[in-house]
């Protein structure tokens, strides 16, 4: 975990290469967890906490070095909706923070031997809708309207004290303009990244405009993509770096298609840890993977960056 002499995660992507985790819902069905619910792995952090931080302790023993908490859909409305009111919730998305946090210790404990960091996962406002609409963008809202939906959750997670913020699966450039408009000032770094069609946000913005807003935000450490296709992230990271400067995160979905219908998962990964060397040379800093990403993927991903470093 990040100690009063570790390195800033900032410092950390200035100086090289860091490894993301993978995906927290795909660990946590494999250990057997039900997340056929609105709230997804968020409602285990009330009834299963302790699965949460196993899903965090079985990442960094794979070797990543940060932990995106369990708090994707985790909102005051989201919570609301199941009757746990504001002050219930408040507890809860800070609990997210803090069950990431355990897991750090007991890894360093263990003998980690590194930095670990935990960013605090901040979903788009679809991921509250549970109606798949993080992966359209265009919900019918002001920047301010959203501005007003991210702020108290952010401030929240802030007030939790994690090491960064993962403004993560941003279908729509107005919504990045939103949660920008709410890290400024707060204290806490961010990364900002966008779920990707090609050379376009979900909500059809062109990548360029898109990863713009961010260039000037300094509370900003890096941007880039996830919960996309790994053949979208390549030209994706290329044109983050050159865009803003920034260094670049960058973590992918495994390229299986997922059947609404059927609810599974169709076709064969196109994710593997070969594609990530080429991602760094196009200016990744932070690399790991998505949804169904799991332990062994992200332990290649970490094995591949260590034999290749400068």
């Amino acid at each position: 975990m990040t100690s009063d002499t570790s390195p800033s995660l900032a410092d950390a992507l200035a100086a090289g290469t860091v490894v993301l985790d993978g995906g927290m819902s795909n660990q946590l069905e494999s250990a057997g967890h039900d997340l056929s619910d609105e709230l997804w792995s968020a409602r285990l952090l009330a009834e299963r906490p302790e699965a949460v931080t196993e899903a965090h302790l079985a990442y960094f023993r794979a070797g990543a070095s940060v932990a995106i908490t369990a708090g994707y859909q985790a909102t005051f409305e989201g919570f609301g909706k199941r009757g746990i009111g504001r002050a219930e919730a408040a507890r809860l998305l800070a609990r997210s923070v803090e069950l990431a946090r355990t897991a750090a210790r007991r890894a360093a404990d263990a003998g980690a031997g590194r930095p670990l960091w935990v960013a605090a996962s901040v979903g788009p406002y679809g991921a509250m809708l549970a109606d798949g609409s993080e992966y359209r963008g265009r919900y019918g809202l002001s920047v301010a309207e959203l501005e007003r939906f991210h702020r108290p959750r952010i401030e929240t997670l802030a007030a939790a004290a994690p090491d960064v913020l993962a403004l993560e699966t941003v279908p729509d450039a107005d919504e990045a303009a939103a949660l920008l408009r709410t890290v400024r000032g707060l204290g806490v770094p961010a990364w900002l990244s966008y779920t990707v069609d090609g050379p376009r946000t979900r909500a059809g913005q062109p990548l360029e405009e898109a990863f713009a807003l961010a260039a000037d935000t300094e509370e900003v450490i890096a941007v880039g993509v996830n919960c996309c296709a790994p053949e979208d992230a390549g030209p994706a990271v290329e044109i983050a770096a050159r865009v803003t400067g920034k260094p670049v995160v960058v973590y992918p979905n495994s390229g299986e298609g997922w059947d609404a219908e059927a609810r599974a998962w169709r076709g064969a990964a196109t994710f593997g840890a070969a594609r990530v060397t080429a991602w760094r040379e196009a200016g990744a800093r932070l690399i790991g993977g998505c949804c169904r990403v799991g332990p062994e993927s992200i332990g290649a991903i970490a094995r591949t960056l260590s034999a290749t470093a400068a």
